[in-house]
């Protein structure tokens, strides 16, 4: 059980790794190109004030919901290995 839970944080730590750093890219580097970016328009909008105003919101919930499907994913992952688990004692009642 303790390799399940081991594997079970370093893929939490990774998800949680690569997630913020897509959000350091949406909030630090897309700004920093801004002037390249202001060409491109959407919907009569510059794209830089696109992005600031909706779209870096929208990816930020895009992330929140990313992170909750693959906790999920790991969460089962775990109850599938602590159910394999012929070590593990059986629940009692006073243990939840």
């Amino acid at each position: 059980m303790a390799l399940a839970h081991r594997r079970y944080w370093r893929f939490n730590l990774v998800s949680i790794g690569v997630l913020m750093s897509i959000g350091f890219c949406v909030s630090f580097v897309v700004p920093l190109f801004a002037r390249e970016l202001s060409a491109v328009r959407i919907a009569g909008f510059r794209l830089p004030f696109y992005l600031g105003a909706q779209g870096a919101i929208l990816i930020y919930l895009a992330l929140i919901v990313v992170y909750i499907v693959l906790m999920t994913f790991a969460d089962k992952a775990l109850r599938r290995a602590a159910a394999a688990d012929p070590a593990r004692e059986p629940e009692r009642e006073g243990d939840r």
